[in-house]
């Protein structure tokens, strides 16, 4: 498994380049507990092995798995899974300290702690992200209703678009935050509509590598038509989650909607 990921850079011809970026250290320790959580519990279990049914010790084995995924991420809930299942096999079943399985219902146990240990790292992963936006979800609506609100009153688009600036930076912890009407050069990274990232024509993955370097367009349109962008300068914090990205194009969706009712507005 490679460790790092790219990183977008301007080119002096223009263009965009990758270049390697490691994970945040976070994530690669995360990645490290669940290769060797299982394989320390496995071997505490050993001198057990023959008081303890393998039921039992499985069973230890997948909570090892959801402690993982529920303090990292999916990613490390799958190994910490995969783990599990070599472990077990090498620690506790016969014949012991080998790979091999003898026993057909040691060959079950095995298969179905890897198979409960992947779908619990899953739903743990889920659970995580669903805890964050009820925390958070009310303070989103309130943004988006306060953003519509001020789109429908304000007589000039530079309103809108100053105040969605704000909540762009506050959103998403950006360190600046301005606005090209109707530009397009270059081609930097693009937070979409659907809160994932581009750099390139390349998907990014931005909850396991973070922001990509430079600024990161999020475009605006009205009726279908490009209108303009918010230029995103990340700030050192960590990547917001994916309800926040979402939030976000939903206020540039909005100021799409109030350039396109008003016209053109200086850039900023």
């Amino acid at each position: 498994m490679s460790t790092v990921t790219g990183s977008w850079k301007p080119h002096p011809g223009g263009a965009a380049r990758v270049t390697a970026r490691p994970w945040p250290l976070r994530h690669r320790l995360v990645l490290v507990a669940g290769l060797a959580a299982p394989f320390l519990v496995a071997l505490a279990l050993a001198p057990f092995r023959t008081s303890l049914s393998h039921t039992n010790t499985a069973l230890v084995l997948v909570v090892v798995v959801v402690a993982v995924a529920a303090l990292g991420s999916r990613t490390a809930g799958v190994v910490a899974a995969l783990s599990a299942a070599a472990w077990f096999d090498f620690f506790l079943t016969r014949p012991y300290e080998t790979f091999d399985i003898t026993a057909s219902a040691d060959i079950e146990t095995a298969v179905l702690l890897l198979a409960v240990g992947l779908i619990v790292s899953q739903l743990a992963a889920r659970a995580r992200r669903l805890e964050v936006i009820t925390v958070t979800d009310a303070g989103y609506l309130a943004r988006i209703h306060t953003t519509a609100d001020l789109a429908r009153s304000a007589r000039s688009a530079d309103t809108v678009v100053d105040h969605v600036r704000r909540e762009l930076t506050d959103v998403l912890g950006l360190r600046a935050c301005r606005f090209e009407y109707g530009t397009l050069l270059g081609q930097p990274p693009r937070l979409h509509d659907d809160g994932s990232v581009t750099v390139g024509k390349r998907s990014w993955d931005v909850d396991a590598a973070g922001w990509p370097g430079g600024e990161i367009e999020l475009r605006t349109y009205g009726n279908g038509h490009y209108l303009g962008r918010f230029m995103l300068t990340p700030g050192p914090g960590p990547v917001p989650p994916l309800q926040a990205r979402l939030v976000a194009v939903t206020l540039a969706d909005q100021t799409g909607s109030a350039l396109d009712t008003a016209g053109p507005v200086r850039n900023g």
